[in-house]
């Protein structure tokens, strides 16, 4: 067991579903192995443009053989094990490094660093998920301290890698991914409904509008941006009901069940078509929407 970081990139030409399977040639394979049981970061490669930097964690259940291509493997991931960071975290900072474990002895990054499949140390991993969960790392205490802020000086808070196994069996809470969830949501969507096009704003400052998941945690729908929405109370309510849904281009459709369609036609957006986050990799995955649609949707 050990911890690992697999690189991904939003055009990848590999059969890549971060939230469910990574794949990888066979010269990975070995590496690969010692992640088994254990957790993963994803990593998008600087040369991409926005690049996410260091984007999520996920836990790697089993290796396969992968049986449409020879000589690939699947790493697949741990049904709801995967978690977007509320926060990006870039491979460089003002000071130097993030992942420190590709330096080679003179301080220079090695060509570890292009390896797509590669083992990182405790104390980067601690590093890297202390950052990108934000504003969210409050809700992760330290063994015998819930109230202590996490530290990033390592100087002053050794690593200790029972902390980091608590914390992870921490990151397993619902309460917390959900709220890492809906900022990650809300963030993507600027605190708008998707379909309503209403960004109402409390007089306490927080957005009214959910962020919901388009295939549901009960049926296994993993805590991926991809797989979310920002809905307002009624189109929430409306989406988890079937009474809408959302065809592969984001347009927004009505089911023959409702009884009131025109009511319902001047909720939504006068388009037609749901509001889409500008980044590729933050919309609505064809995947999770023909679930929907297949599984929720009153035709």
């Amino acid at each position: 067991m050990g911890f690992g970081v697999f690189i991904h990139r939003t055009d990848s030409i590999y059969d890549d579903s971060p939230a469910e399977r990574y794949q990888f040639p066979s010269q990975y394979l070995s590496r690969a192995q010692t992640f088994v049981d254990d957790w993963v970061v994803y990593y998008e490669p600087r040369k991409v443009e926005a690049t996410r930097g260091y984007f999520a964690i996920a836990r790697v259940q089993q290796i396969i053989p992968d049986p449409a291509t020879q000589g690939m493997y699947l790493a697949l991931i741990e049904p709801s094990s995967y978690l977007d960071f509320s926060t990006h975290v870039p491979f460089t900072d003002v000071n130097g490094v993030i992942e420190r474990g590709v330096l080679n002895e003179q301080g220079r990054i090695s060509g570890r660093a292009q390896s797509a499949v590669r083992p990182i140390s405790p104390a980067d991993f601690e590093r890297i998920v202390e950052r990108g969960l934000g504003e969210d790392a409050e809700f992760l205490p330290r063994v015998g301290d819930a109230q202590a802020p996490l530290q990033l000086d390592e100087t002053q808070t050794p690593f200790q890698f029972d902390e980091t196994r608590e914390r992870l069996d921490y990151l397993t809470s619902r309460i917390v991914r959900d709220r890492t969830f809906r900022r990650i949501i809300l963030d993507a969507y600027d605190r708008r409904c998707a379909v309503t096009g209403l960004k109402l704003i409390n007089g306490g400052g927080r957005a009214e509008v959910d962020a919901a998941h388009i295939k549901p945690v009960e049926a296994n729908g993993p805590d991926i941006i991809s797989n979310g929405i920002a809905l307002s109370g009624t189109a929430h309510w409306m989406f988890d009901r079937g009474l809408i849904s959302l065809s592969d281009d984001l347009k927004i459709l009505i089911s023959r069940q409702v009884n009131d369609v025109v009511s319902i036609q001047g909720l939504l957006n006068k388009s037609g078509q749901a509001i889409s986050p500008r980044r590729a990799s933050q919309r609505p995955h064809p995947h999770f929407l023909s679930w929907h649609r297949e599984n929720c949707f009153k035709h």
